[in-house]
């Protein structure tokens, strides 16, 4: 297998591919071992109305070749994780969700055929093609789970204004400082809910799509 940094190649193992995880992956904090720290609304109890929209900018995709950064049709929705492989915190959070949230969608097949996860590499200096395909190998994904980074940091810098996504690297360190965040976007692309650390819970994430798609 090529090279993953050990957080990310850790939850591919543990949480990728992993039916009995999945059974209890909704609650907030449990892909860390925690207790959930709320008790999500119904879905369809409340409204997500738009907050933003962003552009359908082109990215690379796992085999280098260029593609959208949404593939979004009417009636659709998308997940985005804005992350860096070397990242030892915020960005395997972030995949751990998404990984748990994919185990969830694949026992909604009507659900997970209108929902996209999008893993997208904001240092595409060192997080190539080749690395995001192999994160995605890892994970097996049983949905829609596309991984995309960008030919430069100029191509990315963009994507993340447009986003409102901060990213800035730590001196020499090789980290980047930044906050996570997770977007909700309709097939409209608009923004329609953004995540941070405390509120990546699969049964809101879960709920969220089923109000932003009508069930």
């Amino acid at each position: 297998m090529r090279a993953l940094a050990p957080a990310l190649l850790s939850i591919a193992l543990t949480l990728g591919a992993s039916d009995e995880h999945a059974g209890h992956a909704g609650h907030a904090g449990q892909a860390n071992g925690g207790a959930p720290r709320f008790e999500p609304p119904a879905p369809g109890s409340y409204e997500l109305p738009p907050i933003g929209r962003v552009a359908d900018a082109q990215l690379l995709d796992e085999a280098g070749a260029a593609a959208p950064l949404l593939a979004l049709r009417p009636g659709e929705a998308a997940l985005v994780s804005f992350v860096y492989l070397s990242c030892p915190d915020a960005c395997p959070t972030a995949t751990a969700t998404f990984a748990a949230l994919d185990a969830r969608l694949a026992e909604r097949p009507a659900l997970a055929r209108r929902v996209e996860l999008v893993t997208v590499s904001f240092d595409p200096a060192r997080d190539t093609p080749e690395k995001m395909a192999a994160l995605r190998d890892a994970l097996a994904p049983r949905g829609r789970w596309r991984f995309a980074t960008a030919a430069s940091a100029a191509a990315i810098e963009p994507v993340l204004a447009d986003f409102g996504q901060d990213a800035a690297p730590l001196d020499d360190t090789g980290l980047v400082r930044h906050v996570l965040k997770v977007f909700l976007i309709d097939g409209e692309r608009r923004i329609r809910n953004v995540y941070s650390a405390g509120f990546l819970d699969v049964r809101l994430l879960l709920a969220d799509l089923e109000t932003v798609l009508g069930g």
